[in-house]
């Protein structure tokens, strides 16, 4: 494991941008793991990189149907696919979405511990709410805060496509 960013987000706008920077370093293949409570910034961080990665279409939460294909807007970029397992209560219903990890960047929403041996390199991304704040409220229908207070984003990076990769300079933090 290896640690690519470990920082403070100041608000939505700058989480949004840090997606858009992350995508800089995704290709078709990659496997992105989002962890944090409701309402942190997961799908925040994945419009960003929806951004970055020209896709069409609104990212929005893929609550409702589980996953979501982005196509790609630019000749030979690779599609977003968006993965909500909130709902899903073993890694054989993950698999039963077919998702085309090797010609996709993947992005999983509450996907922690759903994922082994899916693929030989992730990045593992845990947003977290300002201190005094828990995952409490996982279970809750609304979000408890809005993202316009800081986050703290930690990005892990595990396998060998991930060796030696740093996401420095990031935008703006607090």
């Amino acid at each position: 494991m290896t640690t690519l960013f470990d920082g403070d987000i100041a608000d939505s706008d700058a989480m949004d941008a840090f997606g858009e920077h992350l995508a800089a370093s995704l290709r078709a293949g990659d496997l992105v793991i989002l962890t944090g409570p409701l309402g942190a910034g997961k799908t925040t961080l994945t419009r960003g990189i929806g951004r970055g990665l020209g896709v069409r279409g609104q990212v929005a939460s893929p609550t409702f149907v589980l996953a979501r294909t982005h196509p790609s807007l630019t000749a030979g970029g690779a599609p977003l696919v968006h993965v909500d397992a909130y709902r899903l209560g073993s890694a054989a219903e993950l698999d039963d979405l077919d998702l085309d990890y090797a010609s996709s960047v993947v992005v999983v929403e509450w996907g922690s511990g759903l994922l082994d041996g899916v693929a030989e390199s992730w990045l593992e991304v845990t947003i977290a709410r300002p201190t005094g704040d828990t995952d409490d409220d996982a279970g809750a229908q609304e979000p408890r805060d809005t993202l316009d207070e800081p986050r703290h984003v930690r990005i892990d990076g595990f396998g060998p496509r991930w060796e030696g990769v740093s996401l420095q300079p990031a935008p703006p933090t607090i």
